[in-house]
């Protein structure tokens, strides 16, 4: 503790205090430190107190490690981050065709917008050429006579200085002499070649002299604020990005921790990294002050933008998510990104795809080429309607379409037709919310179950030189008799499916299953909703899903159900798309970090175009199956019989308990045509099979005794009647109470 010293006659070096019972003029002590005296002290001290020393005579301990104020040269050039050598579009094959493109296609529409107008520029440079040739002569006299000269001279007059005139006039004659002796060799030697072209020169050469000489005229007589040629473009007048505009943008987000740190000259220590082109847009890596995230900014991107005074569409904060979590990325594009217009998919005219390699599926807001693997994942595409969501898909479905190896299941479960051009090459097809189309639905989903046993099977048996890594490779999906192709399935508006009353639970139940497992079996699982809640999109679902997409929704819950939970904490904030980024979202899982991304867009002429070629290929191939070869599609047997009815009517009361094979025998005798694929299979199966039907009526299976007389194990897998009789009851009930 300090105190203050005075100087005056009346006081000493140290400060006394005075006990309130001394009288004036008493005796005063000083001591070093005032106690406070508190009456709980004896209550809350320790029974045995540690005997604490006296604050003078305590020695500062010193907490920070000592050490070099600057890091040696090695430490200095390990920490720092290196910057690309290339500029992106020279790193990635895609993008510098891309950029060739971009190239080639600017000097074409150059190079033709000025040729469709030359005969308007020969007509202009003709009716300017008389005007443009009274200019070149009068400035030929001004030359000759020195006009140049003539305010000194008029100077001169003015002052009635007579020998500065007179040297200046003499000097003006010679030049005059001279040059009028130049002006005149050189209309002479112009005549003569010109009278030597008309004489005795071919008639093109005389032709295109008179043509450059009326183009030159043209030009002398041109105003200058009317050219002859306009721009074949016009570039947009876009404001350079400053860190004076970053800074105010900042200062104007109403953070305080911004606005103490502005104030203490913050300012020019926030950039790490110069400010540069990025793409279509400039690039700031700026650190923000103690205490302020990335998040902070990109939750008041709508303040950021409006500091900036761009579109909102073109300010685009990101965490650097190698870095701290202070550091903030901006790029601020020249272009609003939904007003951009689209890039062509490179896929559209030509071209074909292994799902075993990335696809290019969209652009980012950089306008890079975003690449996709499907393989080894799945996706999920949500959005509120009319977002785009249907289109994002429809590009995935498009490129598995020209995988000629790929076996695609399509269901799209609003009615519209939007995935119908995909009819020409899917193994099984459907559209509409009613119930043949959704029971259809289940029946790929069914089929794709059982594959997934199937290939299961097949992958465990192979030989560990053969199939090293336990997944489906390049190599194993070659060899048709393993039949591990690539296996595509594609719901639409699945939240029909998981919310239908009958075909929900097994869709929840099977899909889970297919989700978890089939990522390493070459079967590739594509979801996409306009409803992402927990009711319509079961969380065991969208908790496993790889690669999600997540398009404009409306609340946090939307957004976290599709790009994962916390994903609006972290800056990913599908909400604040505005209706007019169609097509625009977050894609989280197709790379190291999260982007906003924007899939290629192709109408419903193109993909039918792009399934034409897709289907000759199949044809080539011979991959062409199920529906699109004209195959009547596989249904489920038991669809259309009430499997609980069915089982109470081939289990009398007398009968409570029984096991599952004798269920599917005595079934197959009630339903030969239903129930005759059950009692193909082995004992084992046979169980498995039914437990497996039983599932979506909520009636589980159990270990029951029974009389073996086939000499097996007494204690097998059955049912129970009553679980039967329960389940019925409550299906049954269902649609009264609601």
């Amino acid at each position: 503790m300090t105190h203050d010293t005075f100087d005056g006659p009346d006081f000493e070096d140290h400060e006394p205090d005075r006990d309130d019972d001394t009288p004036p003029g008493g005796e005063v002590i000083p001591f070093k430190q005032r106690e406070s005296v508190d009456p709980d002290a004896e209550t809350r001290a320790d029974p045995d107190p540690d005997p604490i020393e006296d604050d003078a005579d305590t020695v500062p301990v010193p907490v920070d490690p000592p050490g070099r104020e600057r890091p040696t040269w090695n430490e200095s050039v390990r920490g720092e981050q290196r910057r690309d050598v290339l500029p992106a579009w020279l790193r990635s094959r895609e993008a510098l065709r891309e950029q060739a493109r971009w190239v080639f296609d600017h000097y074409r529409h150059v190079f033709a917008f000025h040729a469709v107008r030359t005969p308007v520029y020969a007509g202009t440079l003709a009716v300017r050429s008389p005007l443009g040739a009274a200019r070149l002569v009068g400035r030929a006299f001004r030359w000759v006579g020195d006009a140049d000269a003539r305010p000194v001279r008029a100077e001169a007059i003015r002052k009635a200085d007579a020998n500065e005139y007179l040297k200046l006039a003499k000097h003006r004659d010679g030049k005059a002499r001279l040059r009028g002796t130049i002006l005149a060799a050189a209309c002479l030697c112009v005549s003569v070649l010109f009278t030597a072209l008309v004489l005795a020169g071919p008639t093109w050469a005389l032709l295109v002299t008179l043509a450059g000489v009326v183009a030159g005229l043209g030009f002398a007589g041109a105003p200058e604020d009317r050219p002859v040629i306009g721009p074949s473009v016009v570039k947009p007048q876009v404001q350079k990005l400053t860190s004076h505009f970053v800074l105010r943008a900042l200062g104007a987000l109403g953070i305080a921790e911004i606005n103490k740190a502005m104030a203490k000259g913050w300012g020019g220590k926030a950039f790490v990294a110069p400010i540069t082109r990025d793409g279509p847009g400039w690039r700031a890596d700026v650190d923000l002050p103690y205490g302020v995230t990335a998040v902070d900014i990109i939750e008041r991107r709508d303040r950021l933008a409006s500091g900036l005074r761009r579109p909102l569409g073109c300010v685009w904060p990101e965490p650097a998510y190698d870095q701290h979590t202070g550091r903030l990325v901006l790029w601020v594009g020249d272009q609003d990104m939904s007003q951009a217009a689209p890039a062509v998919w490179p896929l559209a005219t030509s071209g074909s795809v292994s799902l075993f390699k990335p696809i290019p599926y969209g652009t980012d807001q950089r306008g890079r080429t975003i690449l996709l693997n499907l393989m080894y994942a799945n996706m999920l595409i949500g959005a509120m309607p009319g977002m785009g969501k249907t289109f994002a898909l429809r590009i995935a479905l498009l490129a598995a379409a020209l995988d000629v190896t790929a076996e695609l299941h399509v269901w799209e479960l609003k009615g519209t037709g939007d995935l119908s051009p995909l009819e020409k090459v899917a193994h099984a097809y459907g559209s509409g919310a009613d119930d043949p189309t959704i029971a259809g639905s289940m029946d790929s989903i069914r089929y794709v179950y059982t594959e997934l046993e199937r290939r299961a099977k097949v992958i465990s048996g192979l030989p560990r030189d053969v199939c090293p890594e336990n997944k489906v490779t390049p190599e194993l999906a070659a060899r048709k008799r393993l039949r591990l192709h690539p296996l595509v399935l594609a719901v639409d508006e699945c939240q029909e499916l998981f919310t239908h009353e009958k075909f929900g639970k097994e869709a929840d139940t099977k899909l889970t299953a297919i989700i978890k497992r089939g990522r390493a079996l070459g079967i590739i699982l594509l979801l996409a909703t306009q409803r992402p809640d927990k009711d319509s999109l079961p969380t065991a679902i969208s908790a496993n899903v790889g690669i999600r997409f997540c398009l404009k929704v409306m609340g946090q819950t939307e957004n976290d159900m599709v790009l994962g939970t916390s994903s609006y904490k972290n800056g990913l904030r599908a909400t604040t798309f505005t209706l007019k980024d169609r097509g625009i979202g977050y894609l989280v899982g197709a790379g190291p970090e999260a982007q906003t991304g924007r899939s290629f867009y192709v109408d419903n002429p193109g993909a039918d175009k792009v399934c034409a070629r897709a289907k000759t290929a199949r044809i080539a191939a011979g991959t062409l199956t199920g529906q699109a070869a004209g195959q009547a599609p596989e249904v489920d047997p038991t669809r259309g019989f009430d499997l609980l009815a069915d089982i109470l009517a081939v289990v009398p009361s007398g009968e409570p308990k029984m096991w599952n094979e004798l269920v599917v025998d005595r079934l197959t005798e009630l339903r030969p045509d239903v129930y005759g694929p059950w009692a193909l299979l082995d004992g084992k199966a046979k169980a498995a099979q039914l437990t497996t039907a039983l599932k979506p009526h909520g009636v589980k299976t159990k270990q029951i005794w029974g009389n073996a007389d086939d000499g097996g194990s007494p204690n097998r897998v059955g049912i129970v009647r009553d679980h039967i009789t329960t389940a019925m009851t409550k299906r049954d009930e269902k649609p009264s109470a609601g």
